[in-house]
């Protein structure tokens, strides 16, 4: 349920209010917007009198929801949520990129990528240091090691890291991360999330293989229900009857997400595809649709790449992906 007050309601009247809600056994979510103060009422509501509450002279209005997430829902927090990760925004109008390649693979690569991904107008860099391969044969990562060359690179270009975490017994390593990604196939780990929820880190959690987007807001509610808010979700491609792509992007639950939340948006065009030529169109696409930032693989030699290189970009076609988004993103801002 969600409790709209007047706009300059006396603060005094508003705790009294909450107060007396909280007396009748649920947890309240306040938001205060630009414009007006909303109460989330989380809990069993049905025996809550509407028309009692609607009669108070300091209500707006009243409102039954049915969607069974709560801290993520747009109807509880109408304002975007704006996520800082070592200065750059995200959400809210903030846009940034986030580049690097698949995994890790040695100081010189990492530092070398690095670089080359700030030049062209990343801000944050991704990697991989422990990696889910579908084969117990591939590339694993370079696991802790991986995590160490990624804070070098990091005080070599000051770009706040971006990496995925596989286990939770892993959490302790991750104490120095800018931002821990959830991956796909962890989406529904609900021990690993509840343990993120505690944690006051940035949290990138990305859509599972064949997860509804109801399935991934309620994984975000598993973080937020913990105490942590500073979630973005990541659209990265479900898994169709399509073979012609590794995955299929779902650019209609960026703009639908965008309805439903106030969480940023982070848009995966590398993993969606799974094929360079096609990370480009997807992008544009994407950033069309009102993602508040891309994550894309960036490497200085796809083709010996020790993981997923068919998907990467090099650094010279990542900057001009970089300029095509800018331009559609000012055009965008226009209207």
């Amino acid at each position: 349920m969600i409790v709209s007050i007047k706009k300059g309601t006396d603060e005094a009247q508003i705790s009294n209010l909450i107060e007396w809600l909280r007396s009748l056994n649920l947890e309240i979510h306040r938001s205060n917007g630009m414009y007006d103060t909303v109460l989330g009422l989380v809990g069993d509501t049905s025996r809550v009198d509407i028309d009692l509450i609607s009669g108070l002279n300091i209500v707006a209005n009243v409102a039954r929801i049915s969607e069974p997430y709560k801290s993520a829902n747009r109807k509880f927090h109408p304002d975007d949520t704006v996520i800082d990760v070592g200065g750059h925004k995200i959400g809210g109008g903030n846009f940034q990129f986030i580049a690097g390649p698949c995994s890790v693979e040695s100081p010189e690569q990492i530092c070398s990528i690095a670089n080359d991904i700030k030049a062209a107008g990343a801000n944050l860099l991704r990697g991989g240091a422990f990696k889910p391969r579908t084969s117990p044969y591939a590339f694993q990562g370079m696991r802790a090691e991986g995590l160490e060359l990624l804070r070098e690179a990091r005080k070599a270009t000051g770009a706040p890291i971006v990496t995925e975490i596989m286990d939770l017994s892993h959490l302790p390593l991750f104490e120095d991360v800018d931002v821990i990604q959830v991956g796909a196939r962890n989406m529904q780990n609900f021990e690993l999330l509840k343990e993120l929820g505690k944690t006051d880190k940035p949290i990138l959690l990305k859509r599972g293989l064949a997860a509804t987007m109801e399935e991934l807001l309620m994984s975000a509610e598993y973080i937020m229900a913990g105490g942590n808010s500073k979630v973005m979700l990541c659209e990265r491609g479900i898994r169709t009857f399509e073979h012609y792509t590794r995955n299929t992007m779902d650019i209609s639950a960026i703009a639908l997400l965008k309805e439903k939340t106030h969480l940023p948006i982070i848009a995966d065009p590398s993993h969606a595809a799974g094929i360079a030529r096609m990370v480009r169109p997807l992008a544009l696409a994407a950033v069309a649709a009102g993602a508040d930032g891309l994550m894309i693989e960036v490497h200085n030699d796809p083709a010996h790449a020790l993981c997923d290189g068919p998907q990467a970009l090099r650094p010279e076609e990542f900057k001009q992906i970089v300029g095509e988004v800018n331009a559609i993103r000012e055009i965008i801002n226009k209207f």
